[in-house]
């Protein structure tokens, strides 16, 4: 009988790599299915959705050549449209700014930016518009809370906030706030809300947007994938039943890259568990 000497890695490589494998034709029609539910999809969601939800074992690459030769990547817009400023009218006490552009970390629920942000329908007149005022968690991207209103009014920025300060569960560690000088952050009831919570309050400098980065970036990537600036949806109710069908997609489907191939509710449910 004759033996021969094999490697410990060369004897366990089929065993691992027992994973699905698809030519380029049957991977590429699965691409399509799976882009036709997640049209915002770049190569690297899709790659990780196939890893993850489908066991392929596909490499990053082969994805964005498929998706290039198909003309399906996601689509990149720079398009700066009008933008409403909540910084303009009186201006009261203004609180430092903590966070420096230094959007990451590594905890639930510790740093929250949120901003307000005009949607126009219609002819897009002085009463065809609507205001979003999101809470959104820099930990996993998620928005935490949100109101939808006619107008800009401190009341609706404080239902949201409100919404935040009961979600939130017991953590051994306070809360940072972010805002833009917005008036509706200035005034009294929104700074007592806080201080009566032991919420750190932090506000971007006066016209530096890219101080609340993380709150831009979101407006952007909810217009874009809302088809906001190709599409003029008809009515209010069309573009808020819209919005709100988003933003449910974006916390419980929409998976993230830098989120290891998770939703954000699904990252930050797994970071409150291991805190347990």
């Amino acid at each position: 009988m004759h033996y021969s000497f094999l490697a410990k890695s060369t004897y366990e490589y089929h065993p691992r790599s027992r994973r699905k494998s698809y030519n380029d034709l049957a991977l590429l029609s699965l691409i399509k299915v799976v882009k036709r539910h997640n049209p915002s999809f770049g190569y690297l969601p899709m790659t990780d959705t196939l890893k993850i939800k489908y066991g392929l074992k596909v490499n990053h690459q082969r994805v964005y050549r498929l998706m290039k030769e198909q003309g399906l990547l996601a689509c990149k817009y720079n398009l700066r449209a009008g933008k409403y400023d909540s910084s303009k009218g009186p201006q009261g006490k203004k609180a430092k700014n903590r966070f420096h552009q230094k959007f990451k970390t590594n905890r639930p629920y510790q740093k929250i930016v949120t901003d307000i942000s005009e949607f126009r329908y219609g002819n897009k007149s002085m009463s065809e518009r609507i205001y979003f005022s999101p809470f959104k968690d820099l930990y996993s991207g998620e928005i935490i809370s949100y109101t939808i209103s006619q107008r800009p009014q401190t009341k609706y920025v404080l239902d949201g906030l409100k919404q935040v300060l009961v979600s939130r569960p017991k953590l051994p560690y306070r809360m940072t706030i972010h805002s833009d000088q917005g008036i509706q952050y200035q005034s009294k009831a929104y700074c007592q809300t806080l201080k009566q919570h032991h919420v750190f309050q932090s506000m971007s400098r006066r016209a530096t947007c890219h101080d609340n980065a993380a709150c831009e970036s979101l407006f952007h990537i909810m217009k874009v994938e809302l088809d906001y600036y190709t599409y003029t949806y008809p009515t209010k109710k069309v573009l808020q039943e819209a919005m709100e069908k988003w933003i449910k997609y974006y916390n419980q489907t929409r998976i993230r890259h830098t989120l290891k191939g998770r939703t954000p509710i699904e990252y930050r449910n797994t970071a409150l568990a291991n805190m347990k």
